[in-house]
């Protein structure tokens, strides 16, 4: 009678356990190619994401992915853990590099609608205008920077980013709680900087 002599392969723990982007950035700081290219199939759906819904156009979005994690790439070296997770590093990155994206495209929208219109304007006096809403935008962002840092960034997101407080917990890495607490010392804050009665 025959009989097989099976051997269990083991394979060390290391190799098992899948590296947490935090792991994984700080390898890619030290320029490890193979490490960037396992941050970049574990994080570029939800970046990509991200992005997207800021965007809305599909390839716009990949491009600045792309973009993203470029920068990520040349950059990781700033990223540090004490401060924040690195998906929270990574998505304001990605954040940030869709809003200047929209901002771009709304910029050159307005300058082709201006040329395309200048013709057409109705007799208001535009100059007054744009000085008062650059009054006012420059209150607000006055307004803004007494605001700490923490509390400053949450607005930022919740209002101008649009983002629900459970999107801006997970961008933060903090507890819901804590976004919802920023928020509210922060509007009370910005009632009090702009002289607004609640």
């Amino acid at each position: 009678m025959l009989t097989l002599v099976t051997h269990d392969i083991e394979t060390p723990q290391d190799e098992v356990r899948a590296s947490t982007p935090d792991e994984l950035l700080l390898r890619v700081a030290q320029a490890d190619q193979v490490a960037f290219g396992e941050l970049y199939d574990q994080t570029a759906p939800r970046v990509m994401g991200l992005i997207k819904r800021l965007l809305k156009d599909h390839s716009q979005s990949e491009e600045v992915t792309q973009e993203v994690f470029l920068e990520i790439w040349q950059n990781a070296t700033r990223f540090d853990p004490t401060r924040g997770s690195a998906s929270s590093w990574m998505l304001t990155m990605a954040h940030r590099r869709a809003v200047d994206r929209v901002r771009a495209s709304q910029a050159g929208r307005d300058r082709d609608l201006k040329i395309g219109v200048r013709d057409l304007e109705p007799g208001y006096d535009s100059v007054t205008e744009s000085v008062e809403i650059r009054i006012e935008h420059e209150r607000v962002e006055r307004a803004l920077g007494r605001l700490t840092e923490l509390q400053s960034q949450a607005v930022r997101l919740a209002y101008y980013g649009g983002y629900s407080h459970s999107e801006v917990a997970a961008m933060l890495g903090v507890p819901i709680g804590t976004v919802k607490t920023r928020l509210r010392d922060g509007m009370i804050r910005l009632r009090d900087e702009m002289g607004v009665a609640s």
